[in-house]
């Protein structure tokens, strides 16, 4: 019987400790903090995506940083044994939108409750508030990890599990990366992936506003179209995020090199005509009206005085009194609003970091180190990061499920 020792309680680390376990080892999941999955908690606004129910190619397409590295991993434990694997632990599943698959009790916690069930179940040992000092390795081989308090705990193999730096109130504070880098490994530098964006337009004023049904389309330097989706956005006091903006980001490379706007069409299910065609009809509607009390039929209260400055149309004009000019340039702004990129949002904010274990010293798969014999990865610590809809989540269990078994 090997002493398996995994680092992290997260998506990554319970399905590693499990799935050793279940072979026989005897297994010690350590976490940080003082419950497990606080991240998980956090995912899906607390409802958690538990994976996307498409075909195996597809999550791959879905993983721009080194999806390839992950055949093995997704072919080894699928995202229809996630689902299974659910629902034998009680939790029942649903399939929303986008084969986006979530627990049909919208609660993140009963995901983290299945999790510790299945480790229950495996006779996984867990030991909360137990921050991991370092790796001792002797002859290229796992020797020991050494906790905080200095402890050391002997074992045959180590399952790294810590996620990456997003989020470090939930224990992603990076410290797989310098337990990889002391054994050699190298460090690709983390960035954030699946962020809120800071735009150079003021747009304090639509805080908090959420939009749906608006499409985006993300345009380069070049003025080439390199991503466009269709859902929901939000604004924040410095700039735009929600679930169409992430998904965005995680297309952008170098903001230093590079340079982004995001065009959104406020109205998608209209051509340029047809809506030319709708707001001749509110003009006719409020034809006595100032513009700015004019547009209450197309859009939130919140954003109208926003299109109106935009427009350049005075909002105390009498709404028969404005052009076919004017109203042209009014169907193009809300066809093609435009917000030019300053910068990510905060890293602590990314819902993925991208960047981790390079994956070259990695082999795909087992997901052991091919710097230390015994020395696995698993999740977000390694440099993979995936789109939003369920594949971020995939990829630790189907990375954490090929550690355990490997091990």
């Amino acid at each position: 019987m090997k002493k398996v020792i995994v680092i992290g309680g997260g998506a990554a680390g319970m399905v590693a400790a499990s799935t050793a376990a279940s072979m026989g080892h005897d297994v010690t999941l350590l976490e940080k903090n003082d419950r497990l999955g606080k991240k998980i908690l956090i995912t899906g606004k607390g409802r958690c995506n538990i994976t996307n129910d498409c075909e195996i190619e597809e999550l791959i397409e879905n993983v721009p940083t080194n999806g390839k590295f992950l055949y093995s991993a997704f072919y080894t434990f699928t995202n229809d044994q996630v689902i299974d694997m659910f629902n034998s632990l009680g939790l029942k599943t649903k399939t929303e939108r986008g084969k986006r698959v979530f627990p049909e009790s919208d609660r993140a916690k009963d995901v983290v409750i299945a999790l510790e069930k299945q480790m229950k179940q495996n006779n996984v040992k867990v030991l909360l508030n137990s921050k991991v000092e370092k790796i001792e390795t002797k002859n290229g081989k796992i020797d020991s990890v050494m906790l905080s308090n200095k402890k050391i705990m002997r074992c045959d193999s180590v399952i790294v599990a810590t996620g990456g730096v997003s989020y470090p109130r939930t224990g992603s504070t990076g410290d797989g990366y310098k337990f990889g880098k002391n054994v050699g490994h190298t460090i690709i530098k983390p960035t954030p992936s699946l962020i809120g964006l800071e735009t150079m337009e003021d747009v304090k004023t639509l805080n908090k506003l959420s939009l749906r049904n608006i499409a985006i389309k993300l345009i380069d330097k070049k003025g080439k179209s390199i991503y466009e989706d269709f859902g929901e956005m939000e604004f924040s006091d410095v700039g735009i995020e929600g679930p169409t903006i992430r998904s965005a980001s995680s297309r952008m490379k170098s903001l230093e090199n590079e340079t982004y706007k995001i065009i959104v069409d406020l109205k998608p299910a209209l051509s340029e005509e047809a809506l030319d065609k709708r707001i001749q009809k509110d003009f006719k509607k409020y034809t006595n009206k100032k513009f700015e009390n004019s547009l209450d039929d197309l859009f939130p209260k919140k954003l109208i005085p926003y299109i109106v400055e935009l427009s350049d149309i005075d909002k105390d004009t009498v709404v028969h009194q404005i052009s076919r000019e004017e109203r042209k340039n009014l169907v193009n702004i809300i066809k093609n609003l435009e917000f030019n990129i300053k910068r990510y949002k905060s890293i602590d904010e990314a819902i993925v970091t991208s960047g981790g274990i390079k994956t070259n010293e990695i082999n795909s798969s087992t997901m052991e180190s091919k710097l230390i014999e015994g020395l696995f990865f698993a999740g977000e610590v390694i440099d993979v990061d995936a789109y939003t809809g369920g594949f971020n989540l995939q990829i630790a269990f189907s990375t954490g499920y090929l550690a355990g078994i490997s091990c």
